[in-house]
């Protein structure tokens, strides 16, 4: 499977996570954690960026980054850069931190940003490493929540604002939200196109904009392939059910699992149904 492009442009919002090589621990104490927030804090002045929500685990972190100019590789190679180096220098090790490149997911700002806030700060809450958002003193939750004070290089308002006109009461419930969302489902069961969460209107309002300013031959195909039509479309067009279901998946714009709940049949039936039709051509 051909790697994702790096598709940036001004504007852009990413949700983007680093993994520690071998799946090592990069941070080990406190302290690195504070350093690795104040290099983040000077990546943002330097390039132009707006973080909305962050969290540092163990052996990883999220990030959702609005880059206003079109520059996210280039802040990623700082930041990232800069941090092995401080782990290296006190740790008294040579070698990677990271295990490979960073990965980048395009978030359409208006529709989803709200929901990988949330996913964002309650990742420690999933991995049972605290009770509640409010316990992890490693991610904007407490800053979103009023609970301490927000650094420059984080927005908070965009999120809050989208609460109530009135702080308080944005506040309250914007903490309410982050609670009822323990066990919402994953929000990558909306990724599409490896790299996009949105809807299908943004993403080709995307690929238009990319292909003014490269080469189209850079992108992968699977990254540039026509948005696919609606599942509802696939089951009125082809009368026999496992002939819509194939085309539905051959669009490469739904996962066997969405294709499963909207036809309401099992993962597996999906799978054999797939399958069986592709070794039988």
């Amino acid at each position: 499977m051909a790697r994702p492009l790096r598709l940036e442009f001004a504007g852009a919002l990413y949700h983007v996570t680093s993994r520690g090589d071998r799946r090592e621990d990069i941070y080990l104490t406190d302290d690195d954690r504070n350093a690795y927030l104040d290099i983040l804090g000077k990546v943002c002045e330097r390039y132009n960026w707006i973080v909305h929500a962050y969290c540092l685990m163990d052996n990883h972190y999220h990030l959702l980054i609005e880059t206003l100019d079109s520059n996210l590789s280039k802040g990623m190679r700082q930041l990232n850069g800069v941090y092995t180096q401080h782990f290296n220098r006190t740790h008294r090790r040579v070698g990677h931190v990271y295990q490979g490149r960073y990965k980048a997911i395009i978030v359409q700002k208006e529709v989803y940003l709200l929901e990988l806030a949330r996913y964002v700060v309650l990742n420690p809450v999933r991995a049972r490493m605290v009770r509640a958002a409010k316990d992890w003193a490693w991610s904007s939750y407490r800053a979103t929540a009023g609970q301490t004070d927000a650094p420059n290089w984080l927005d908070t308002e965009w999120i809050i604002d989208h609460f109530s006109n009135r702080r308080m009461t944005a506040i309250d419930r914007y903490r309410q939200f982050v609670a009822a969302g323990k066990n919402q489902p994953s929000i990558w069961e909306q990724l599409r196109n490896q790299i996009y969460i949105s809807n299908e209107d943004y993403i080709e309002k995307v690929q238009k904009k990319i292909t003014k300013e490269a080469d189209i031959s850079e992108i992968p195909s699977n990254q540039r392939r026509p948005i696919p039509k609606s599942l509802k479309h696939y089951e009125q067009k082809h009368k026999e059910r496992d002939r819509a279901i194939m085309a539905a998946y051959h669009s490469g714009g739904y996962s066997m699992k969405e294709i499963a709940i909207y036809f309401e049949l099992h993962y597996t039936s999906i799978s054999r149904i797939i399958n069986g039709r592709q070794y039988a051509q």
